[in-house]
Parts: structure tokens; C-alpha cells; sequence
């Protein structure tokens, strides 16, 4: 069937024939085209797949461990099988296809709202279409009562506003109408641009198939792709281990904030990454509290811990250097009687001058309170909680926790990078060791900053 030229661009519910039904009768048009019931048989097709696959990956590789079948049938089976594709191909396999599911699954969920708010719209319209009618009708009935010739008496008159009132209710039902055509227009449009993403990420799953064997540049730039937010938590980490140590020429507040800019940016990452939200939300609301939900859990609380500090330095250094710059008369203004006499060029240098000198007392404030923050004493280690006397306890884990953070750090990002670390009992143990320095220590640290945010505050105000 040969494309109309109009249609070329046009989003599928809003093609000429867009070759599906129509549930929405007072829209016109199909806004959301789709079904959840076959997208959801085929995402629970694919999770069997992966899961079988996994199965075979499991058996493959007990075989190959000889811990299942020992003669000498078993010592030829593994000859074949040495330094073969079969088992990273079901490795790699397994993890495409449940990727792909996992696309799918959140297809369905955005579906099913977009479906949601057609079905809104289309009450709408009907409400809409209701209005504009019964408008037209008024407008019509009172151009047929009015008088041929207006404006000979009151009568007329009166006949005339009458009219006018009702063709401008009749204008403004057909812009309401317009309107909910507008954003059901919007609602396709929407619908296919999130459709062409998800249909993209699904073709991005299959890069670790079997078929497929990706070049030494496609495999570094795909494992950085997606364990971008990872690596970023990882040099965070190990800025901080540098920064406690002083292995560096460089200044411990400029590592300190190099660190909170790291983690803010992992932080992003995460938290716009459906997967990842997707995990949480199963887990939180549907009690899926798996290995890659404790994963996901950690990474977001550890980043958002870890970009406070570094963010909270820069917002207080950057309110005490504005205040010490109105202070001292270097608020960047040409007003005052002075100013009046002076050229272009020399109200130009001024205000350049002006910001230049501004610009360092800004950056001045900001190191000075990055430099202090970065020595903010941990919340237990206060002399009011419990007495002071976690205060030896704290000061004997800090640097501990420290290393260790770096270290479970760095081994995700290794074990992404190789196969043979990567395993559901090493992120399990990862999590374990991660739970409780993030619940013991990073947290208390990060409350003993914003404690002398506050405090720093209220003795500057």
C-alpha cells in the first residue's frame, strides 16, 4: 500500500489509515494504538526464555566444571566445549533477552497510561461535542428568531446582542473542543516518540546475542554505556581514599568537591534510568526485594549521600561570598553619580572589573567552606549524643569505611567489565558489606555536614 505524502511524519494514531481500531468514537482518531494483553504475553514469553537460558548457562557450566558427569564421554563433551562460544553465547543471551523483557515490561506500564489519559480525553471530547451541539442549536434558533432588519427599536437590539452571545458561546465550545483535540494530538505524538525509544533499547538488548560480536571499541563503549553511573560512584570513591591519604599535590577541598560533582551526576543517572526506577518501584510497592533492587538501592542512597556534602559547600560558600560582596560595595552596578561622567568603555572596564573581583570572592568563600566542610565531624562522634561516647568508635571506622567503599566500588565496575567475577554471589555480598557502612557510617557522616551547614549558618546570620 502506497504511503500518503502527509503521512510520511505523521504518528501512527494520526496517519490517514493507521490500520487499527479506534475505542475513542469522539476523538476521531486513535491517539494510543496498542494492547497490553499481547504485550504482556509476549514479556512473559521472553522472561521464560531468559530464565531457561540461564538454566542451560547453569548446566553448561557445571558439565564444564566436571562436578556433574565424570568418564571419559564427560572428558570429550568438555574438550568440544573448551574455549567455546556456547557458554558466554547462553551468558550473553540470557542477559539480552531479559533486558528485552524488561523493556517490555515498562512498555507496558507506559501504555497502559497513555491508554488511560485517551480514554480521559475522549469523555472530554464527548462532553465537548455535547456543548458545541447544544451552542449551535441556540445560536441557530436565535439567528431564525431574530428580526430582518436590526436596529430599528430595543426588540431588535436585544435580538442582535442575543445572537452575538450565542455565536460566541458557540465559538468558545468549538475552541474547548479544539483544544482537547489538540492534546490528544499532543497524546499520539507523545505515545510514538516513547514507543520508538523503548523499540530502541529492545534492538539495544540484542547487542550481546550470539549473532552478534561486537568490536574491541563497541564493547568498551557499550560496557561504558551501561555502567556509566557505576563507574562515576567508583572514581568518586577512590577520590576520596586519594583525598584521605594525601597521595595528591592537588588540595583535599578541590577532590572533596570533585567527588560530591561525581556522585551528583551518578546520582542523575540513576534516577532517570527506568530500569533502575522500575526496580525500586517493584520493590518498594510489590515486595520484588531481589539482588538488583538492594543493588539499585544502595547506588542511589550512596550518590545522593555522597553529592550532599560537596553541594551543600558550594550553595553556603556561595551565599557568604554574595553577602561578603554586598558588603563591600562590589555588587556589580553602574549606578551612583560617578558613573554618570564616565565613557562606554570605562563603564565596560568597571563592570568588568567588578565581576572579576566578585568571581574571586565567590570562588574564595566556596573553597574556604568546602575546605572546612571536608573536616565536618561525623554526627556521632558529637559530644551530645550519647555523651560523646561513639566518638572513638567512629574515628576507629571512618577511614575502614572509606577504603571499603572505594573497594566494593571498584569491584562492580571490574566484575561488569569481567564475566568471571560478575555472579548474584558476589553482588549479595557486595550488598551486605555496602548496607551496613551506608546505614552506620555514610549516613551519620552526611548528617554531621548538614549539622554544620546549619550551625555555620545560624552563627553567620
Amino acid at each position: 500500500m502506497t504511503v500518503p505524502a502527509a503521512d510520511a511524519d505523521r504518528p501512527q494514531g494520526l496517519k490517514s489509515d493507521p490500520g487499527v481500531k479506534n475505542p475513542y468514537p469522539h476523538l476521531g482518531f486513535n491517539p494510543c494504538p496498542g494492547r497490553t494483553d499481547l504485550v504482556r504475553d509476549i514479556h512473559h514469553r521472553l522472561t521464560g526464555c531468559a530464565k531457561e537460558m540461564e538454566k542451560a548457562h547453569s548446566k553448561v557450566t557445571a558439565l564444564m566444571d566436571g562436578s556433574y558427569w565424570e568418564g571419559d564421554a564427560a572428558v570429550a563433551f568438555r574438550d568440544q566445549l573448551e574455549g567455546g562460544p556456547l557458554p558466554l553465547n547462553l551468558k550473553n543471551g540470557a542477559r539480552s533477552v531479559s533486558k528485552a523483557a524488561k523493556q517490555l515490561h515498562l512498555w507496558i506500564i507506559e501504555l497502559e497510561e497513555f491508554q488511560r489519559r485517551a480514554k480521559k480525553l475522549d469523555g472530554e471530547a464527548e462532553h465537548a461535542r455535547e456543548a458545541l451541539e447544544r451552542a449551535r442549536g441556540r445560536a441557530d434558533g436565535t439567528g431564525n428568531d431574530s428580526a430582518p432588519v436590526k436596529g430599528e427599536n430595543r426588540a431588535d437590539d436585544d435580538a442582535d446582542s442575543a445572537l452575538t452571545r450565542a455565536n460566541a458561546a458557540a465559538a468558545t465550545a468549538q475552541e474547548d473542543l479544539n483544544d482537547v483535540l489538540r492534546r490528544a494530538r499532543a497524546l499520539a505524538t507523545e505515545h510514538e516518540e516513547t514507543a520508538r525509544k523503548r523499540a530502541r533499547h529492545i534492538g539495544d538488548a540484542t547487542h550481546k546475542l550470539a549473532p552478534h560480536e561486537p568490536n574491541a571499541w563497541e564493547k568498551l563503549t557499550n560496557w561504558a554505556a551501561d555502567n556509566l553511573p557505576d563507574i562515576l560512584s567508583a572514581c568518586a570513591a577512590v577520590l576520596g581514599v586519594i583525598a584521605l591519604l594525601g597521595l595528591t599535590v592537588v588540595a583535599p577541598w578541590v577532590l572533596f568537591l570533585a567527588a560530591g560533582l561525581l556522585s551528583g551526576a551518578a546520582f542523575s543517572l540513576r534516577v532517570t534510568d527506568p530500569e533502575v526506577m522500575s526496580s525500586l518501584k517493584d520493590g518498594f510497592l510489590h515486595g520484588e526485594l531481589d539482588a538488583e533492587f538492594w543493588s539499585n538501592t544502595l547506588g542511589v542512597a550512596g550518590d545522593f549521600l555522597g553529592m550532599l556534602p560537596g553541594l551543600g559547600a558550594v550553595l553556603k560558600g556561595g551565599y557568604l561570598g554574595f553577602r561578603a560582596i554586598g558588603e563591600s560595595g562590589e555588587l556589580l552596578s553602574l549606578a551612583g553619580e560617578a558613573d554618570e561622567v564616565l565613557t562606554l568603555n570605562q563603564k565596560l572596564t568597571r563592570l568588568g572589573t567588578n565581576a572579576m573581583t566578585s568571581g574571586r570572592t565567590m570562588g574564595s568563600s566556596i573553597r574556604t567552606e568546602a575546605a572546612a566542610t571536608e573536616g565536618a565531624v561525623n554526627i556521632l562522634a558529637k559530644p551530645w549524643v550519647f555523651g560523646g561516647r561513639l566518638a572513638p568508635a567512629v574515628e576507629a571506622v571512618d577511614k575502614p569505611a572509606t577504603y571499603l567503599g572505594a573497594g566494593t566500588a571498584a569491584y562492580g565496575v571490574v566484575s561488569s567489565a569481567v564475566d568471571s567475577l560478575d555472579s548474584d554471589t558476589a553482588t549479595t555480598a557486595t550488598n551486605l558489606l555496602d548496607g551496613p557502612r551506608t546505614l552506620g557510617v555514610d549516613i551519620p557522616a552526611t548528617l554531621g555536614v548538614l549539622h554544620f551547614f546549619v550551625v555555620g549558618a545560624g552563627e553567620a546570620s
